[in-house]
């Protein structure tokens, strides 16, 4: 009786066998198949809705043991596709985990999913996720994301920037450590994003995620003032209560005002942003840039200094990569040299250098900074 309840305390009822299936959607991915299967594989069953493949992807699929839908839809929305590919998973899975196949869970995600789900109370779960990595390997911006769900109960909804909707009451998530690592292809195009964001926020004028993510593709776009007026429609309204995308949104607002040329409204942004989530690295680091291109040292380096109090990084999709690499140790360190502060930009210098040792201009400084701050030292 003891083991029972250690494992109903600690996941799954071993007495009750979990059956998990993995479904994903794609198009002419044909160089990630095999590796997506691998990854894939501690999976029972594997189910693929094709979209319209021309390369080799679908029989590949099918040598690899996955279960392969074709459907064509006249006009493309991701929530259309996701939701034809959970309606082919068999009714009896337990556990779904919807991936893309430019994606690959580390080893053993299976046993870690299974010790913390209890069948018929867990609705979903919450895992690790690497968007980016680093040029030598390490990972870059990592988030939680929470794509394994039940079976039944849920939808997709928006036609991009798609999300799992619950329509069977009250969600009960589960946290896990497994790890699901994004490789993407650059060649990739996203201009069927800009279209499908317009028609998210036409058919739901008050959703703030998509009313900001629309903001954001404006500003990927080079939109400024589209850029602008959607992200302050998002600031207005009322369900934009997430701290961290609110002063997301006041940051790509000062992104636009830069770009516009105006360095004044960029910078009262940037002080908006700072006061709407002050516990954020990103606002005091885009502050320094700012300061940095009007060459006030001062601001530079007062805004730094802030935001190496700050020691851990969220984990959100809010979290950008330059503010915990090397570009906050080189802005640091350029404005304490401009200051006169020959050690201190020595130790930002040093800790530049150590992060991105491939750069040239960052080498380039750490040995002028270091022979100013032996000169200093030298006594006359």
């Amino acid at each position: 009786m003891t083991s029972v309840k250690i494992s109903l305390i600690y996941g799954v009822n071993k007495i009750d066998k979990l059956k998990i299936s993995v479904y994903a959607i794609c198009k002419n991915e044909e160089k990630f198949v095999k590796r997506w299967l691998r990854s894939m594989s501690e999976a029972d069953e594997i189910f693929v809705t094709d979209t319209g493949s021309s390369d080799k992807t679908v029989p590949l699929l099918k040598d690899g043991g996955a279960k392969v839908q074709t459907v064509v839809l006249n006009e493309w929305r991701f929530d259309t596709a996701r939701n034809l590919s959970l309606d082919f998973v068999s009714d009896d899975t337990d556990i779904c985990v919807c991936t893309d196949l430019d994606e690959v869970f580390e080893k053993g995600w299976r046993e870690k999913l299974e010790k913390v789900w209890i069948k018929g109370k867990i609705t979903r779960a919450r895992y690790n996720y690497t968007w980016s990595f680093n040029e030598d390997g390490t990972h870059d911006v990592t988030f939680l994301l929470d794509k394994i769900h039940a079976r039944h109960g849920y939808k997709w909804v928006h036609p991009v920037h798609e999300i799992l909707k619950y329509e069977n009451g009250s969600e009960i998530f589960i946290e896990t450590d497994i790890q699901l690592n994004h490789y993407p292809d650059s060649a990739k195009s996203r201009r069927q994003y800009l279209p499908l964001l317009e028609l998210s926020v036409k058919e739901a004028p008050n959703d703030d995620r998509n009313v900001h993510y629309l903001g954001r593709e404006y500003m990927f776009y080079g939109k400024w003032d589209k850029c602008i007026e959607t992200l302050k429609y998002h600031l207005s309204l009322p369900s934009a209560r997430w701290l961290d995308e609110r002063c997301a949104s006041m940051r790509y607002i000062a992104r636009a005002y830069r770009a516009k040329g105006d360095l004044k409204n960029a910078s009262v942004w940037l002080y908006r942003a700072v006061a709407e989530a002050p516990y954020l690295r990103e606002p005091y680091v885009e502050t320094a840039y700012l300061a940095y291109l009007e060459e006030n040292w001062e601001k530079v380096y007062f805004a730094i200094q802030e935001a190496l109090k700050i020691k851990k990084r969220p984990k959100t999709y809010i979290n950008e990569g330059f503010c915990w690499d090397s570009t906050v140790y080189d802005l640091g360190a350029v404005a304490a040299y401009n200051l006169g502060l020959y050690e201190k930009s020595l130790e930002l210098a040093e800790k530049a250098y150590e992060l991105n040792p491939n750069d040239e201009r960052i080498k380039n400084n750490f040995e002028i900074i270091k022979r100013a701050a032996e000169i200093k030292r030298t006594p006359e």
